[in-house]
């Protein structure tokens, strides 16, 4: 009987010590992220274990504006980014040390994603749709961010000059709301995760959204070139983020309605995971599902239509477009 115990013990210590190695082997990756819906397929891999069944140990650092993932990407503080093209990404990647390797949020009709909001004092003033923001002071977390670029798209389809807008850049997603909040600007372009609780408190009134107007490529997963070194770790990553891309497309985005995702049997549990993340209440995240590809894929011919538009504008060094910054090997074309 006591051999057979030992036996026993001696089974159990083994798997322990097979357990324990294999969570010793897992490759290590940091990804800094915002605490947005946009980047949903982040936190269903994290949550439901798909970064671990692939063999990462994965830590999810947190930033409250993308151009500051971008550097930290860079410099090593994390080894993926994953968060919305601006002038600065598109900087570092054009000086080679940051390279593209997949497609993340995308603006598109039909999903809430990025909005235009007024003050009420503007709006009150006759600041009533997008196209009205010709000539006003619109705050944003900076100069050739996503939100810039997403002005510039608004000026060019309804025909003023985006130099007739006063930029006004905050540096952070909360600042831009305190100032249309305290309306020391007359509007702001905001994630509606970060706006609904303005307009739910009557501090600010919605105007529309971007994707709606102009839709394109927002966001993007990204590496620097010591990073895409590690071809393993690479694949691994986008293979568990693409798992995640197709559930949260095939359950989420499939069921949505005039803008809203249903919550069901299927849907809650994707649901609750985004909120957990975003720190939202489950009964706001069901209006604030952005698009994703179901592949991951990337539009990169309007990743290089952004180039050339920050490059006009002067927010980009000149000398590089969409393929010098796209990791080809690893990049899913749209």
């Amino acid at each position: 009987m006591i051999g057979i115990v030992r036996l026993a013990l001696a089974g159990l210590m083994t798997i322990t010590a097979m357990g324990t190695a294999r969570a010793e082997d897992a490759l290590k990756a940091r990804i800094g992220v915002l605490r947005l819906s946009s980047s949903a397929p982040v936190f269903i891999a994290q949550d439901k274990g798909y970064f671990r069944e692939a063999g990462l140990d994965v830590e999810l650092k947190f930033f409250d504006a993308a151009q500051p993932i971008a550097v930290a990407t860079t410099s090593g503080d994390v080894d993926f980014g994953v968060t919305a093209f601006t002038a600065g990404l598109y900087n570092l990647a054009g000086k080679g040390v940051l390279k593209v390797i997949g497609g993340m949020s995308r603006e598109k009709a039909g999903y809430p994603l990025i909005g235009y909001f007024a003050s009420n004092s503007a709006y009150a003033a006759g600041l009533k749709t997008p196209k009205d923001l010709a000539g006003k002071r619109v705050a944003m977390t900076q100069v050739g961010s996503s939100f810039h670029y997403s002005l510039g798209l608004l000026a060019d389809k309804y025909g003023f000059k985006l130099a007739d807008v006063k930029i006004v850049p905050l540096q952070s997603l909360s600042n831009a709301a305190a100032a249309l909040k305290g309306e020391t600007v007359d509007a702001a372009l905001l994630p509606i995760s970060t706006a609904r609780k303005l307009m739910d408190d009557g501090g600010a009134k919605f105007l529309g959204w971007v994707g709606d107007e102009t839709p394109w490529q927002l966001g993007a997963v990204f590496a620097s070139p010591k990073t895409l070194t590690n071809k393993v770790l690479v694949t691994k990553l986008l293979g568990a983020l693409a798992k995640a891309d197709r559930e949260y497309h095939d359950i989420i985005l499939a069921a949505m309605k005039d803008g809203v995702a249903p919550i069901n049997d299927k849907t809650k549990p994707l649901l609750e995971i985004i909120a957990k993340y975003t720190n939202l209440p489950v009964e706001q995240v069901v209006g604030n599902c952005a698009y994703i590809d179901p592949d991951g894929k990337l539009d990169v011919k309007n990743v290089d239509n952004q180039i050339k538009w920050l490059q006009e504008q002067g927010f980009a060094d000149k000398g590089f477009d969409a393929n010098a910054i796209i990791a080809k090997e690893f990049v899913k074309a749209d």
